[in-house]
């Protein structure tokens, strides 16, 4: 241990969100764990002796938050590069296409953007393939959907990859899917230079830390980034200056390859189907603005094949599925795992299931019933919910009101670990807790305080790691300080709030989220007792 590490650090005179004692106001850190919460009084005790005394000036001490669903270097890229998020139109995003690529060095290499997304552009359409060629001036250019699941390619970079014309998914003139989108982008990644994927890694890491994250579940794959691309990660994030990272590994029957590479599991964004915006979620009915439900990358069959191996490793498994049938096939398939290999083995592993987005209560009943741990993003429902939004322009109304049902999954007994998918929405751990408080369909509102445990401690329950993500005595040192207003708790009953708030109740309070108020800011981070953040 550090001598960093090793310090015995007290903070006082703030709010202290713990379990362990309602009203707390002051923490001691021995080395990288908690050794002590309780009241600013009985701090006095501890004071001579510390190394470092913290005075929180009211702050609130929480325990970091987790993003259980993230892509490092994408997200990285977005960050220090072109991120198309927010433009207002089709002329907007390719003007800022050509201003990138006229700041980029000539380096020959192959330039890489993210954020489109054509359902809120007055034209209603992507570009066509002759009008970014233009705006990228000829330049080699991949340029991800928001939701990561369709792409768009210059010539310059379709004719670097082998036999695209011939791939499920290709189109001659507008957006990559399926396998054409996969292949562009390996082709993509595989022209980024050490250095690059470095930086973008380091960015993400570091914004992570800023927004008070000390832990995220990198979810790669050799669909979606390289075995290079993860173990490049993982070794970054064992230098030990940002959050942890804990890597999944989604190849059908990669047990292998996830342990060589140091991840905690064969899954995260192993593909049973796409996503809704690219009309490639797998669905029992079509979409109501299409004339097709969709597609499906793995049957019931290999679902079943997949959770059986793992399980039999001991390893625990998971999969990428958003639409109705896609979760279906899930559902069947690790049903029959269970069959093969015993149902409680299965259980025991929590083996997870990322986005979840279209469950009616059969399938959360099921979900309950096998132990599965349900990985969501409420951003996705603050983005793309409600009448107005993508989900009902693809699915109708009716249909999208019944996505991301995270109040009938707590009442069913389901885990859930929050994240962001970054960059398919940002990082950001309040906005997203907010997100689930606020769900733009009533019925799937959750409590400020489930949604703040899902974001937390949920996210070190989903890898095996129960005693985590909370401020007791013994538990890692993993917390954040925040200047936030006044503590209030929120539950989607009023009535609940209005009796929640009264001291007597024990209940710690956490900052009001209410749209329109201001996030918490966070002062700092730190992982396993070290800082890794500070403001």
């Amino acid at each position: 241990m550090t001598e960093r590490t090793s310090r015995t650090v007290l903070l006082r005179g703030g709010a202290v969100y713990s379990p362990a004692d309602p009203f707390a106001t002051a923490m001691l850190v021995e080395g990288g764990h908690i050794a002590w919460v309780g009241s600013d009084g009985a701090a006095e005790a501890y004071a001579a002796t510390a190394d470092e005394i913290v005075e929180l000036d009211g702050a609130l001490v929480t325990p970091a938050f987790v993003d259980a669903h993230v892509h490092a270097t994408a997200t990285g890229l977005a960050l220090t590069g072109l991120d198309l998020t927010g433009s207002p139109s089709l002329p907007a995003a390719l003007a800022a296409v050509t201003a990138f690529v006229e700041a980029q060095p000539e380096t020959g290499g192959v330039l890489i953007g993210h954020g489109w997304d054509e359902t809120g552009w007055p034209e209603g359409r992507p570009p066509t393939r002759a009008e970014l060629d233009a705006a990228a001036r000829g330049a080699a250019l991949y340029l991800s959907r928001t939701d990561v699941h369709s792409a768009l390619a210059t010539t310059a970079l379709r004719t670097l990859t082998e036999d695209l014309a011939e791939r499920p998914g290709h189109h001659a003139d507008g957006p990559l899917t399926k396998d054409a989108h996969h292949a562009v982008r390996r082709t993509a990644l595989a022209h980024l230079t050490p250095e690059q994927r470095r930086r973008a890694q380091r960015a993400t890491l570091a914004r992570a830390a800023e927004l008070g994250i000390g832990a995220l579940h990198e979810c790669a794959g050799p669909e979606i980034s390289s075995e290079a691309d993860l173990a490049a990660l993982l070794e970054l994030a064992a230098e030990g200056e940002g959050p942890e990272v804990f890597g999944y590994w989604g190849e059908l029957g990669g047990i292998e390859t996830a342990r060589r590479l140091g991840a905690v599991g064969a899954g995260g964004d192993l593909f049973v189907d796409g996503a809704l915006g690219s009309h490639t979620a797998c669905l029992h009915a079509r979409y109501a603005d299409a004339e097709h439900t969709g597609t499906a990358y793995l049957t019931a069959e290999q679902v079943a094949d997949h959770v059986a191996a793992c399980t039999g490793a001991g390893l625990q498994a998971g999969f990428h599925a958003i639409g109705d049938a896609a979760l279906a096939a899930v559902i069947e398939g690790v049903r029959t795992a269970g069959e093969r290999v015993g149902a409680d083995r299965v259980k025991a592993l929590r083996h997870r299931v990322e986005h979840a987005e279209a469950l009616d209560d059969k399938a959360i009943a099921a979900f309950g019933e096998l132990g599965l741990t349900a990985s969501v993003q409420p951003a996705f429902d603050a983005a793309w919910g409600g009448p107005e939004g993508m989900y009902a322009q693809r699915l109708g109304a009716e249909r999208a009101a019944g996505l991301n049902p995270y109040a009938a999954l707590l009442r069913a007994g389901v885990p859930l670990a929050f994240g962001s998918d970054a960059p398919v929405t940002p990082l950001d751990p309040w906005g997203t807790v907010r997100a689930a408080a606020f769900h733009r369909t009533l019925e799937h509102r959750i409590s400020v305080r489930a949604a703040f445990t899902a974001h937390t401690r949920g996210g070190w329950r989903a890898i095996g790691r129960d005693h985590d993500g909370v401020l007791v005595p013994g538990a890692v040192a993993n917390y954040a300080l925040w200047a936030a207003d006044e503590l209030v708790v929120q539950a989607p009953d009023s009535r609940v709030a209005g009796w929640s708030t009264d001291p007597r109740s024990g209940t710690p309070g956490l900052p009001d989220l209410t749209p329109g108020h201001e996030l918490p800011l966070c002062l700092r981070t730190v992982v396993r007792g070290r800082t890794v953040y500070e403001r």
